[in-house]
């Protein structure tokens, strides 16, 4: 496990490095034609380019697109153990390239998380893997692909615990560790020391300051409620959209109009990010106008608040139209925004000195715990990224009243959002976690005896005698349930052998105390059972009979998948 945790760590590492790499590219021949041709609104046009080159691999070569990131591996662990397809080892690297290198409004974690899991996803299944060993893989990916990009070895190991339901126990913590550690030393050796965030000054915590902290927490939940909400009701919008063209052309018209009234928002986001650490607004608006009068502190404020806003509506628009990215840069751009804005605001009406710096690290890190409710991923991000623990005490402030303020609000964050709407979320509730890795298909059983409709009472007789069920399944001429007869309700009559000929078997029919549809969930076929007081029950599809399900073999297999989710990763089967 170790050395295999390693092999997953250095894989994280050079897909990192490979993705930033190849988008730096992109982006360097985007400048270079910019400069070439003189013309500076080319890069307005840029996401629309990105869109389609995006669409095309997909359509073309890749044929499925490869998902939001994140929860494609969250669904691998909840539903297809642990298993991601080998199309998504290059789907989401290449497509996720074109889309930000392009300008989208996007980030590379996710999409570095997805192909660095399905490298180790299908690493163990050459391995014959067990399910326990697989989905730590996956997680020592999602670590190894954290700590290369942000250089944030701890952050990254709290972050597959946090956000990839990984259960920190003693089988998983040193392969985690080690995954971080070699992603780091990776990305480190090849790149250098620079970080993705990087600044030089930064005021020490001052107790004073302390109401800044707590107003920014509960700033910084809202606005997280609002980056899910506005993001998720653009995704939906666009997939009501069918003409692909169509609705890449729309979303390209609106990041160009977005992109010229403010450029920062293009692509990540890191350079505005580090600019506002600086205290530099030089960047905010490429138009005269704006520029020209940004001296106005009211201007600064209210450009900073569509800035705020927008780059949510352009993440929803990039990943609407078919762009590949995820979401956890827009955060930091959005929390570092709500920092600088909140610094500039207080400043209108108060003369006293605000930490900006403070509160532009600290906004981030109140972004992510509201977006992702990951609060201590956002603590150590940050206070790793800031080079010391100084702003311990506020990152605990404002991440953890983000967090419970959002939770409050929505109870699922945006990458588990969908997935809990389908019962395919997996959590760190071991019993909710078993059922939702049960598959009802599994479970059912189909050696019942069935009774037609217009089936006398002979008849019923004759399949009791070679039946060894107790249940009688009675079903109308388009196989729809219409009852169960019980065997006990037969008994007396069975040996009144007068009666066989005059006597329907519906006449014993009763109604099933339940039924279950082939779609449920395994908590509400659970659920359907402690109400019932069944110990069989059908289930139908579509109202037509498919067969039985058991509580004892439910029971059985409860306590089955219990076991292996319990057990430590200890290798092959």
């Amino acid at each position: 496990m170790a050395i295999l945790s390693l092999m997953v760590g250095l894989i994280a590492g050079l897909v990192a490095v490979l993705l930033k790499n190849l988008v730096f590219a992109i982006q360097w021949g985007i400048n270079e034609t910019a400069k070439w041709s003189g013309q500076d609104w080319f890069k307005v046009i840029t996401p629309l380019l990105g869109l389609m080159i995006t669409a095309l691999l997909i359509n073309k070569w890749i044929k499925e697109h490869p998902g939001p990131g994140i929860p494609v591996v969250l669904q691998a662990i909840s539903k297809r153990r642990s298993t991601l397809k080998r199309k998504q080892i290059y789907a989401a690297f290449f497509t996720s390239a074109t889309t930000v290198g392009f300008g989208g409004s996007a980030g590379l974690e996710a999409p570095t998380v997805q192909t660095s899991a399905a490298i180790a996803s299908n690493l163990g299944l050459s391995l014959n893997l067990n399910y326990k060993t697989k989905t730590l893989l996956l997680a020592c990916a999602a670590a190894g692909s954290m700590a290369a990009i942000f250089k944030a070895p701890i952050a990254a190991i709290v972050f597959a615990v946090e956000v990839i339901m990984i259960d920190l126990t003693a089988g998983s913590l040193v392969p985690l560790l080690l995954a971080s550690i070699a992603a780091f030393l990776t990305t480190h050796l090849m790149l250098g020391e620079g970080q993705i965030i990087e600044f030089d000054e930064r005021a020490s915590f001052d107790v004073k300051h302390l109401h800044h902290y707590i107003i920014l927490g509960v700033t910084s939940a809202f606005v997280s409620i609002y980056f899910s909400r506005i993001y998720l009701f653009i995704l939906a919008k666009f997939r009501g959209l069918r003409n692909n063209a169509r609705r890449i052309t729309f979303a390209g018209g609106l990041l160009a109009l977005i992109l010229f009234l403010v450029p920062s928002i293009y692509g990540e986001g890191y350079k505005t990010i580090n600019a506002f650490l600086d205290n530099d607004l030089s960047g905010l608006s490429s138009s005269v106008w704006v520029n020209g009068i940004l001296e106005n502190p009211w201007v600064l404020v209210l450009l900073l608040f569509f800035i705020l806003l927008l780059k949510g509506i352009a993440t929803g628009i990039t990943m609407g139209a078919g762009g590949v990215g995820g979401v956890f840069a827009p955060a930091l751009f959005m929390g570092s925004t709500l920092g600088m804005l909140y610094s500039k605001v207080w400043g209108l009406f108060s003369n006293g000195e605000t930490p900006t710096s403070n509160l532009v690290l600290v906004g981030m890190a109140g972004l992510v715990s509201g977006v992702i409710r990951a609060p201590l991923t956002a603590i150590f991000l940050i206070a790793e990224l800031s080079g010391g623990y100084g702003l311990f005490v506020p990152l605990m402030i404002t991440s953890g009243l983000a967090f419970y303020i959002a939770r409050g609000i929505d109870k699922h964050n945006i990458y588990t959002n969908e997935l809990a709407q389908r019962g395919e979320l997996i959590t760190h509730d071991k019993d909710q976690a078993v059922l939702t890795l049960m598959k009802l298909q599994e479970q059912i059983e189909k050696d019942f005896s069935l009774v037609k409709a217009d089936a006398s009472m002979r008849d019923l007789v004759q399949l009791i005698a070679k039946s060894k069920r107790n249940i009688f399944p009675v079903l109308s001429p388009d196989e729809r349930l219409l009852g169960i007869i019980l065997l006990d309700d037969v008994r007396e009559a069975m040996f009144d052998q007068s009666c066989y000929d005059n006597t329907p078997a519906v006449r014993f029919m009763t109604e099933a105390p339940e039924t279950i549809e082939l779609i449920e969930g395994m908590e509400s076929v659970m659920a359907k059972f402690d109400a019932s007081g069944a110990w069989n029950l059908p289930v139908l599809d579509g109202g037509k009979y498919i067969g039985f399900v058991s509580k004892s073999k439910l029971f059985s297999a409860y306590r089955a998948w219990l076991q292996e989710v319990n057990s430590e990763a200890t290798g092959m089967n």
